[in-house]
């Protein structure tokens, strides 16, 4: 295909996107991360941010990052397998592993980058993986890179999973991945009933706690909420969400950790992070180490919020985390609605296929531990303002 042939056949995407309301372009936001928000210069009540504890601006990581710099710089310069190490990450790694209860621990650039790592060391084209429908992009995409049978199960139907996996009863290299906390319906995996099944079958299992950490089981995760956190064969991780800064992780058996430290393409091809993020990532880890209260504290506000929008005719789904869809359907209602919670001064994101399956675009509230009273009360006078003016 000539370049202009291409230049043709994206323009015309682009405009078929624009149709149907898919269009994506980059908001015009400053302090994404902050409690407010700046929005074309108007400051809004900021619900899409995954700061869920509100420690992206704590003085305690801003002082730990610029210790880091003073003392290391402002990048590795090289992958870790080459020079790109310091104490200041093993630290971080040993911190990890003592949190998670687990031997060994491994620090990736993100979330995304862990994902891709884990998938590409365990599985291969003689592997079967077994992955909820939900599951986040940077699941999927690590299947499909490691050249394995990705066999998918509907979103949290166990009788399904039980009959896939005992189709494939006989192959021997078998692993179920699952997100704990689904990224955009807030909803929880039934993690014992697949561990159950993963012990049953043989089965190697890998969580995702991106979005429970921090929050969940004392900060620790979901899995140890529920107590299987000794079932499960390796958990990943993300400093991104409510730690408040940035890389992933993944923990385990020392023997799988050296594996992965050795196959994970993601970690040997990449420099590593700077020093400044591994140093708040290690305050991060400390502080809620140290005390759990603020995830206890997003959990009530999570509830609360949710019963009043489902008591106003909204569908929040089976939402039981401090995210909380509010599903619309349609493209262009899920924009309006946006809109006009704006001019409510909220700022909440509208979510749209692909990233949510087909008419089911909606408002994704991502909650935090920093709300007021008067910020709740602002939230419930804005939707009550919405359901008037979808009516």
């Amino acid at each position: 295909m000539s370049s202009k042939k291409i230049y043709s056949q994206v323009q015309n995407e682009l405009a078929d996107l624009g149709k149907v309301s898919m269009l994506r372009v980059i908001p015009d936001v400053e302090d994404g991360a902050s409690r407010e928000l700046l929005f074309k210069g108007e400051r809004l009540l900021n619900l899409a941010s995954n700061d869920y504890l509100g420690l992206a601006s704590d003085e305690n990581l801003r002082e730990a990052a610029v210790k880091a710099i003073n003392k290391y710089g402002c990048g590795a310069a090289a992958s870790r397998l080459v020079t790109g190490n310091f104490g200041l990450y093993d630290e971080l790694e040993q911190e990890i592993a003592n949190f998670k209860e687990q031997d060994d621990a491994i620090l990736f650039a993100s979330g995304y980058a862990a994902n891709l790592s884990i998938m590409d060391s365990f599985a291969d084209r003689r592997s079967v993986v077994f992955s909820d429908k939900l599951n986040h992009a940077s699941i999927i995409d690590g299947i499909k890179m490691s050249g394995a049978r990705q066999v998918r199960y509907h979103h949290n139907d166990i009788s399904h999973l039980k009959m896939r996996i005992e189709s494939f009863r006989d192959v021997k290299s078998k692993i179920l991945i699952t997100d704990t906390i689904f990224s955009m319906d807030g909803d929880l995996a039934y993690i014992e009933e697949v561990a159950d099944l993963c012990d049953f079958y043989e089965v190697m299992l890998i969580v995702d706690e991106a979005h429970a950490e921090g929050v969940f089981g004392g900060g620790k995760g979901l899995c140890f909420e529920r107590k299987v956190s000794e079932r499960v064969d390796l958990h990943m991780g993300a400093f991104s969400k409510a730690f408040g800064s940035l890389g992933g992780a993944a923990s385990g058996n020392k023997d799988l950790m050296a594996y992965l430290r050795n196959k994970g393409r993601s970690f040997v091809f990449s420099t590593a992070l700077p020093p400044a993020v591994v140093g708040a990532n290690l305050a991060a880890l400390r502080l809620v180490k140290d005390d759990s209260s603020r995830g206890t504290k997003l959990l009530e506000i999570s509830r609360e919020l949710k019963t009043f929008l489902q008591s106003e005719g909204f569908d929040c789904a089976n939402s039981a985390s401090q995210i909380i869809p509010v599903i619309l359907g349609e493209n262009e209602k899920a924009l309006e609605a946006q809109k006009i919670l704006m001019n409510a001064g909220l700022y909440v994101a509208a979510i749209r296929p692909p990233t949510v399956p087909k008419n089911t675009a909606r408002l994704r509230l991502s909650l935090r531990a920093d709300l007021t009273a008067n910020d709740l009360a602002k939230i419930k006078n804005g939707f009550v303002k919405l359901k008037k003016e979808l009516a």
